[in-house]
């Protein structure tokens, strides 16, 4: 690759901005609040732009890979001295997330809502509000299943985490120890006053209805910190 590439390449996956202008120009259908959170790392590919359409809050993490098409006619030459064409769409919906290393193979569609675990080669169709994994790729739960499992599993984390913090650092946890566990100790109605929890910053546009609707499973800090047995 020539030094202008290089440097041109370097530009263009320098940022998630600066990546998704990109392909939009390309003409890749991109929708708004969209996160390729490790861009040097993300392969799409942009013989066929016109054949992918990612929907509005669709989070990639690294190593995220979009093919609209394959190149196995190369071994249908030198066997049947034949070129056979390859290529599909790839329909990605809304509210969508990706763990890392996922691939999306052509001729997919996957549905709003969903999750897809990492590790995961999507080369068929995901449902709405769906939980999919594997290789390839199977539908795991609903998501409202996955959401009803999380929800009892984040509790145990969190106490889980107060532990390892006590033995490793030797002290009583804080508050600002969890970055994301304090929805386990802090009153939505009391989250304003303790701007140091950055509970407007994890919820985002769900903060107003959280603040006003959410009670933890512990009434404070400090009985959350009776529950891990480290007071």
């Amino acid at each position: 690759m020539g030094l202008f590439k290089t440097l041109k390449n370097a530009y263009i996956h320098k940022d998630n901005e600066t990546f998704i202008r990109y392909l939009r120009h390309k003409g890749i259908r991109i929708g708004e609040h969209c996160v390729f959170r490790s861009p040097e790392t993300t392969i799409i590919d942009k013989t066929r732009p016109c054949l992918i359409s990612i929907g509005d809050h669709v989070d990639m993490n690294r190593y995220f890979t979009i093919m609209t098409h394959d190149y196995a006619t190369s071994v249908f030459l030198r066997k049947y001295h034949d070129f056979l064409n390859s290529s599909g769409q790839v329909t990605i919906g809304n509210n969508i997330y990706f763990g890392v290393h996922c691939t999306v193979l052509k001729g997919v569609t996957i549905g709003d809502n969903c999750v897809i675990g990492a590790c995961t080669l999507v080369n068929r169709d995901i449902p709405a509000n769906s939980v999919a994994a594997g290789i390839p790729v199977r539908v795991i739960c609903s998501i409202d299943e996955f959401y009803a499992k999380r929800k009892e599993a984040s509790v145990a984390e969190a106490l889980e985490l107060a532990r390892a913090i006590y033995r490793a650092k030797g002290r009583r946890p804080v508050p600002t120890d969890f970055k994301e566990e304090f929805v386990h100790f802090l009153r939505g109605d009391e989250a304003d006053l303790h701007p140091e929890l950055r509970a407007a910053a994890q919820l985002r546009e769900a903060y107003p209805v959280w603040k006003q609707h959410h009670v933890p499973a512990f009434k404070d800090f400090d009985e959350f910190l009776r529950a891990a047995g480290v007071v």
